[in-house]
């Protein structure tokens, strides 16, 4: 159970015998059919659980016109879960051994999540954000662990590297608990200067040394994660379909929120994967590469976002939300817009041809969200625009290759 044995890759790790102990070495970037492991797999579920709870009380908050507060609690409850997720992915893609301490550290990251998840309702309005706080605080004392293995497995710049990423984690960490501790004056102002640092840990460990992450793994890696934030919307097609057969007389109105919802969540799966975003990233370096990695927070967030919004549009079809009809159709055309726009800014427009293709998915974002005005009809019309878009879109590319 003690033998420490060189790490050597074969391949995606579903087949892998798990090793009581291996010493923790970098991967390969150059492995053949590199995926996602059952482990990983697991892991994104259970970010699940509290990705749907950020996204019941985002619904809550904007059902009764408290815009301003809902989307606040939203962004730093999403940041959090998307950069645990972020900072768990891209170590995975270099260091992931699959062994007993590599697995006993990752469910320890996964009982943080629980926490942090426990803590959601009471963090979003802002009334004490100690458990969040300390669910996550697991979380990254776990990875922290798991970059002072791969230290003491490397060599060099890699072993300095994972030494400078062990250290930002402690020192960024410790930073949460003092604020934490401090007045509730001193929330805002510290969340945002702490989430720079949050962000400037990876930026500042690798200056010199690049991890060996695995592209296609990566992009696997966030394209599974746009699918679950997806399937949020999915969740809230059906509740909008439950609630038109409970309530006869407002099933005129919600069977085409149901349509218009997943139309627009059909149509960005589709817009989505419609490119070899690996081709991309393996040709990259370490700056756009980064860029790409954080521009995600708004893609992820919106995708979820949009499954809120569709809820929203529930509610007050059915006349359960103190808001109108125009702000309850905002609240899936924003977020739907916002997907078009990021998707196109941090993933599409790098295989775009000319300005025709370029110009698709902005101008279908504006189309969005011009939906918005035409009452409880936006829905249906904005998934219309988004099938619509993915016409043009294949339409285009037929037109390049022929």
């Amino acid at each position: 159970m003690g033998t420490m044995t060189e790490h050597t890759s074969t391949g995606a790790g579903h087949g892998r015998a798990v090793m009581p102990i291996i010493r923790m070495r970098a991967r390969s970037r150059d492995e053949n059919h590199r995926a996602s492991t059952p482990l990983e797999l697991f892991f994104d579920l259970c970010f699940v659980v509290a990705a749907a709870q950020a996204g019941v009380q985002l619904v809550h908050a904007v059902a009764e016109g408290h815009y301003v507060d809902g989307i606040a609690g939203y962004m730093f409850v999403f940041f959090a879960l998307w950069w645990a997720w972020v900072n768990f992915t891209w170590f995975a893609s270099a260091y992931d051994t699959d062994d007993v301490p590599y697995r006993i550290a990752t469910f320890v990251q996964i009982c943080g999540v629980l926490v942090f998840a426990a803590g959601i309702p009471d963090a979003f309005d802002g009334t004490d954000r100690t458990t969040a706080i300390v669910g996550y605080l697991i979380m990254r004392i776990a990875l922290t662990c798991q970059w002072l293995r791969a230290a003491s497995g490397e060599s060099g710049a890699a072993r300095t590297t994972a030494l400078q990423y062990a250290a930002g984690l402690v020192i960024v960490q410790a930073g949460w608990i003092v604020l934490l501790l401090m007045p509730a004056s001193a929330w805002i102002p510290g969340f945002f200067v702490l989430m720079i640092a949050e962000l400037a840990v990876p930026a500042i460990a690798e200056r010199n040394h690049q991890t060996p992450w695995h592209p296609q793994h990566i992009a696997e890696r966030y394209g599974l994660f746009t699918i679950i934030m997806l399937g949020e919307t999915i969740a809230a097609a059906t509740i909008a379909v439950q609630s038109g057969i409970r309530d006869f007389d407002a099933a005129d109105l919600l069977i085409p929120i149901a349509v218009g919802g997943v139309l627009i969540v059909f149509s960005a799966l589709w817009i989505y994967f419609a490119v070899p975003i690996h081709e991309y990233l393996a040709d990259q370096g370490n700056r756009a590469v980064l860029l790409w990695g954080y521009g995600h927070y708004f893609v992820f967030g919106s995708a979820a976002a949009i499954g809120a919004g569709i809820e929203v549009a529930v509610e007050e079809a059915v006349g359960e939300a103190h808001i109108s009809t125009f702000a309850a159709s905002a609240a899936v055309t924003i977020p739907a817009a916002m997907f078009l726009i990021f998707v196109w800014l941090m993933h599409s427009r790098h295989f775009k041809r000319d300005r025709i293709e370029q110009a698709v998915l902005p101008v279908a974002a504006i189309l969005v969200l011009a939906c918005t005005f035409a009452g409880h009809w936006a829905v249906p019309l904005a998934g219309l625009v988004a099938a619509g878009t993915v016409g043009v879109g294949v339409g285009l590319s037929t037109r390049s290759k022929s």
